[in-house]
């Protein structure tokens, strides 16, 4: 089987070594190392790690001050840690829908959402592109919303080229599938070194020093061996990062003009970085996005469906106070992504030959 995702932290042997025989595991220097790797990667002042992406969500909107009634904008087409974070802090969700073209938020119908209530702009940059920065920062700018980006999936991509999480405060996930992994993590990054500062103090239980506490804080910190296993990735980033671009080059020549099936698109002045390659299988291919992941099973090709619902299109949401009432049909395209999108391996561990079997067997499966 292909795998959709491969993780491979072998090269972090000798750093966890390192850290076991330290005494040391709890938030140290390794976890400073890793930040200030993520500072450089992101062209930010600060990162401050924290135990996972959910963490960095609910940490950054918590430092905004967020008090109930106020309402956060943010994409019905993402994962659930997202809604999580809004829901946690008790604000308001209000959902703008996205476009075809790079799965985020669309800044026009973002504007149609905001309110004198609004207080956050969250964009989600899916799949490993940049939502249209050169809009939604305008557009938060003209109306005094702060700046979240949900780019747990984006580490490295770029708008402009300006990194994803410089725009506002960066949230990344370092989850055993995302690009640079430390198992579970997160960072958040920003410029504003006030606001760092909260940050560090608010995910040590509001502590600044042993037992002088400051605020009512969490213990959202990151451990010495979770770091050290994302440090040597960081290193050779780069490398990771022209391995995904390789395979995506190689999956879109392959899969272009195949019946029913629609190749991912690089916009203008965007970086992607392909956390996952996503397809849409269209209303007329030869199998449903369900059965080509069924077909494509049984040939040894494992595929991801991100994700089959919005994400308030849940029975534990139905009816939540926090959301106001909204149906899928409110948003024509994000439903339309959630019942076509369907994700194929692009990791850096696809050799050449994998590549081309993928190609192969899609193509097959849809008639090609």
């Amino acid at each position: 089987m292909i795998p959709i995702t491969a993780v491979d932290v072998r090269d972090a042997e000798a750093l966890v070594i390192e850290v076991l025989r330290s005494g040391v595991l709890a938030q140290g220097p390794m976890v400073a190392r890793l930040e200030e790797g993520f500072a450089r990667l992101t062209g930010t002042a600060h990162a401050v790690a924290v135990n996972s992406g959910t963490a960095a969500l609910s940490a950054a909107l918590e430092v905004l001050d967020l008090q109930p009634g106020d309402e956060v904008v943010t994409s019905p087409f993402t994962f659930v840690a997202t809604l999580n974070a809004i829901l946690e802090r008790g604000a308001t969700v209000r959902f703008a829908d996205v476009t075809r073209e790079d799965f985020a938020l669309d800044p026009d119908a973002v504007a149609t959402v905001l309110g004198p209530r609004t207080k956050v702009l969250m964009p989600v940059h899916l799949y490993g592109q940049t939502a249209d920065m050169g809009k939604l920062v305008p557009l938060a700018e003209e109306h005094g919303l702060a700046l979240v980006e949900d780019a747990a999936q984006a580490l490295g991509a770029s708008f402009l080229g300006k990194p994803a999480g410089s725009f506002g405060l960066g949230c990344f996930s370092l989850y055993a599938t995302k690009n640079v992994t430390t198992g579970e993590g997160g960072v958040i990054t920003c410029d504003d070194a006030e606001v760092a500062d909260r940050l560090r103090v608010l995910r040590n239980q509001g502590m600044r020093d042993r037992y002088r506490y400051e605020v009512a804080g969490h213990n959202y910190r990151m451990s010495e061996l979770h770091a050290a296993v994302g440090i040597p990735q960081l290193a050779r980033f780069d490398e990771l990062v022209a391995a995904r671009r390789r395979n995506a080059r190689q999956l879109t020549t392959g899969l272009t003009g195949t019946p029913g099936l629609a190749v991912p698109q690089v916009l203008p002045g965007r970086a992607h970085m392909w956390h996952q390659y996503t397809v849409l299988i269209g209303p007329h291919a030869m199998l449903s996005r369900e059965e080509l992941a069924a077909e494509l099973a049984d040939r040894g090709i494992a595929t991801g469906i991100y994700y089959p619902k919005l994400v308030f299109d849940h029975d534990c949401f139905r009816g939540h106070p926090l959301i106001p009432a909204v149906s899928p049909s409110d948003f024509p395209v994000a439903k339309k992504l959630s019942e076509q999108a369907i994700s194929l391996p692009v990791h850096p561990a696809l050799s050449e030959s994998d590549v081309d079997t993928i190609v192969r067997e899609v193509r097959e499966a849809l008639g090609a």
